[in-house]
């Protein structure tokens, strides 16, 4: 009898039985999220290091005990006032996006089959998940850190913003489903990816090199957690593409939506439109990354190759094969609503 889904797989590949091959389609999620488990033990030490080998805030930042800080602060808020408006709004957006994050462990840990049941568990997914967070907590300390010293921002409106994400929550829409997430999280750590490197690159025109830096440290990072959950999709397409594929297709019916959706500013306004203009306006994320990131990921997972699948994964994966074009000629249409758009979070 086969031992993993893999080889029960390989089996009924092999059957020249036409009902035996039909067995393909009925693979439990929870075997699949199992099997996975040995796979994710071996890469946690690839793409998670010790904590005394991680970078921390405080590395980035003044350091009051230091005779150089007031000249270090004066450097940074030099540095800022070189920054648009504009840039400095898509940093707090970010960063408020980042410090969120009690919200998206929260969320991590609804998806079935992965969540820490102790919240100390030595299961894979378990540590994976606690250790992710835990690297994920120093961008919003970092960014929050800079941008208080900069004063060019209103922190009691940015205190408000994050107080405000995290109680109205977060509902990536992934029905706490492990695929559904895991492709959530391939797909949104790139686009921070892309957030932070677009920002860095703007600030780094301004002679902002303090910023930059940050921008690039952070960016480092997500580009190491999104090459992680794309891996696990990789995975899991190799032992359930079916269930894998229709998955994907239901996340992109529904478009991967952004998980600072839900800000305001404590009185009732939200800010996401205005913080979303304003990243397209200066291109730090516009709707032609989005469509990148698709046609990205359509391509790394391979999925217009994908085979052992019903007729209704075959409608999903025509459907999924043809987006990265639709959304590229959309993404090329697409045209900035600058009228109305206020600036948010700046100092008086």
């Amino acid at each position: 009898m086969p031992q993993t889904v893999l080889q029960y797989r390989k089996m009924i590949y092999s059957s020249p039985l036409k009902y035996e091959r039909l067995k393909i389609m009925s693979i439990n999620k929870e075997e699949v999220i199992k099997e996975l488990e040995p796979f994710l033990a071996e890469k946690l030490d690839v793409y998670q290091k010790d904590i005394k080998d991680y970078w921390q805030p405080a590395d980035f930042l003044p350091s009051f005990s230091s005779d150089s800080w007031v000249d270090d602060v004066k450097e940074i808020k030099a540095e800022s006032r070189e920054l648009s408006d504009e840039l400095i709004a898509v940093l707090v957006g970010d960063m408020i996006t980042e410090e969120a994050l009690p919200n998206y462990q929260s969320w991590f840990n609804r998806l079935d089959y992965v969540k820490d049941v102790s919240g100390v568990s030595d299961n894979p997914w378990a540590k994976w998940i606690r250790g992710w967070t835990a690297e994920e907590n120093r961008h919003g300390d970092l960014l929050s850190g800079y941008l208080y010293l900069s004063g060019r921002v209103d922190m009691q409106a940015v205190n408000r913003s994050v107080q405000s994400l995290i109680k109205f929550g977060f509902d990536p829409q992934t029905d706490n489903d492990p695929y559904a997430g895991l492709i959530y999280t391939s797909f949104q750590e790139r686009a921070t990816k892309v957030s932070h490197r677009n920002t860095g690159a703007l600030a780094s025109k301004k002679g902002a090199k303090k910023i930059q830096k940050i921008c690039a440290v952070i960016c480092a990072d997500e580009k190491r957690h999104e090459e992680a959950y794309q891996m696990l999709i990789t995975e899991i397409l190799k032992l359930d593409p079916n269930g894998a594929i229709l998955e994907l297709a239901k996340m992109l019916k529904n478009t991967i939506v952004m998980p600072s959706r839900k800000v305001e500013d404590g009185f009732g306004n939200n800010l996401f439109d205005d913080f979303s203009a304003i990243a397209q306006s200066i291109e730090v994320y516009t709707a032609k990354d989005y469509a990148s990131i698709l046609e990205y990921l359509v391509n790394l997972w391979d999925i217009e190759s994908v085979t052992g699948l019903s007729s209704e994964a075959q409608e999903s994966q025509e459907y999924i094969c043809r987006l990265p074009a639709r959304y590229k000629k959309l993404a090329s249409r697409y045209k900035v609503k600058q009228q109305n758009t206020t600036i948010p979070w700046l100092a008086g």
